[in-house]
């Protein structure tokens, strides 16, 4: 499924392996050099690889020569409909070339931007998008969109093969999530060359962020795809950079800056936390090791539930425990949990470990032991299956066995489970 071809994008390794190579494009008229300069170094900043910019214009190729030799991070050019801008992009110093199949006037038009990018040793990328694809598909598209948009890669890519040329990524996208999923691994089955992934016009910050992380996280956690760029409509595209970034963490594909774990809340919950998670968040921000740190709204379910981070916190009344992995390190007062907080992640990334003070941890193990006592007689679910996991291990290694908890029974006026995926056993 994965990739088994590589290309060289102005140094990034694309395909064939690589890490998946993160981008974005430019919001703002390329002929601005200064306004584009600025949104590139804050997409290079947020974490991007690459960064694409939009050539429709003559002084757009003028801008792009500065731009090329000033960009922290490698360049694309985009390419629509006029083949000629292409060329000038290539002499301009792109680090490769986006031309649209369904838009860049035929073979011969497209055997020309060929000659001049393998002369020049510059990649390109064939980008397929369901809104722009060749007139003879479109009948193909009213009766099956997938096979349309998977057919008119397929035959750009044999186009290129003809031309003798390999040195290219491709990228077919849709506004349709599910359009996009089935397209990509159909195609991933018939070429070997890298994949670019994205929802084409994908929306909002919020709805563009959940479709995009729906449709890539799919594909990526099936192993396809070797570059991805989110679409969000938002002038400031540092933030498809993030969105990027998280669903490549999430899937523990690349690591970048810490990880926030942060409990859903519920009735149990005894501080703003809300407050305190916003505030973690945006002070991680500063921090640039993978870490990982939990905020818990109680001790109940408490650091259990965490217990591979790094660090965390967990509140009751009036004070909280920070942690770090499973371990108490010390109970503080509730309004200086975050402070305190960052107080040890100093201290680790100082000292290059956790720093246990044996005093204050045994103190914050107490507090937890007590809150966990106080709160004996509350059988959450959580709570119930620890207790039967302990019970069930405790009596397959022959140890001696645990209390049983007595399971709770509801009848069906109660909790009804018809139409659910689960029946009480």
């Amino acid at each position: 499924m994965a990739s088994k071809r590589q290309i060289n994008v102005g140094g990034v390794r694309i395909g064939g392996g690589a890490p998946v190579a993160v981008q974005s494009m430019t919001k703002t008229e390329t002929a601005d050099f200064d306004a584009t300069m600025r949104q590139i170094r804050a997409i290079a900043e947020a974490g991007a690889d690459l960064v694409r910019c939009a050539v429709p214009r003559e002084q757009d190729v003028e801008a792009l020569k500065r731009i090329v030799k000033e960009s922290p991070i490698p360049v694309i050019a985009d390419i629509h409909f006029n083949y000629t801008l292409a060329l000038k992009a290539i002499d301009a110093g792109a680090h490769c070339i986006r031309i649209n199949p369904g838009n860049i006037g035929g073979p011969d038009k497209v055997a020309k931007v060929v000659e001049k990018a393998k002369a020049a040793g510059v990649p390109m990328r064939i980008g397929v998008n369901s809104g722009s694809l060749p007139k003879h598909l479109h009948e193909l598209e009213r009766e099956s969109p997938v096979e349309a948009l998977v057919t008119a890669a397929v035959e750009f890519v044999e186009l290129m093969e003809r031309l003798d040329f390999h040195d290219f990524k491709v990228s077919i996208k849709s506004t349709s999530v599910p359009n996009t999923i089935a397209s990509n691994r159909l195609l991933a089955e018939r070429i070997d060359y890298p994949l670019h992934l994205g929802i084409t016009e994908a929306g909002t910050k919020w709805s563009g962020s959940l479709k995009s992380a729906v449709g890539l996280g799919t594909l990526l956690a099936d192993g396809i795809g070797d570059t991805i760029r989110i679409s969000l409509s938002t002038f400031h595209a540092e933030e498809e950079v993030k969105v990027a970034w998280e669903i490549l963490k999430a899937l523990k594909l690349r690591q970048r800056g810490p990880v926030l774990i942060a409990c859903p809340t519920c009735g149990r919950l005894q501080f703003d936390m809300d407050t305190v998670v916003a505030e973690i968040e945006r002070r991680l921000e500063a921090y640039e090791d993978p870490i990982e740190v939990a905020v818990l709204g109680c001790a109940v379910n408490g650091i259990g539930e965490a217990s591979h981070a790094d660090f965390g916190i967990t509140g009751a009344k009036n004070e909280g425990l920070i942690f770090s992995r499973g371990k108490p390190l010390r109970k503080v007062p509730q309004e200086r949990l975050v402070d305190e907080l960052f107080a040890e992640i100093d201290k680790y990334a100082s000292a290059g470990r956790t720093v246990v003070d044996e005093h204050e941890a045994a103190e914050g193990a107490a507090w937890l032991k007590r809150i966990e006592e106080e709160n004996a007689g509350e059988l959450t679910p959580e709570r119930l299956a620890k207790l039967e996991a302990e019970a069930q291990r405790a009596e397959a290694d022959g140890s001696v066995r645990l209390p049983q908890v007595e399971k709770v029974r509801l009848d069906e006026s109660v909790s009804p489970t018809a139409g659910r995926r689960f029946t009480r056993t």
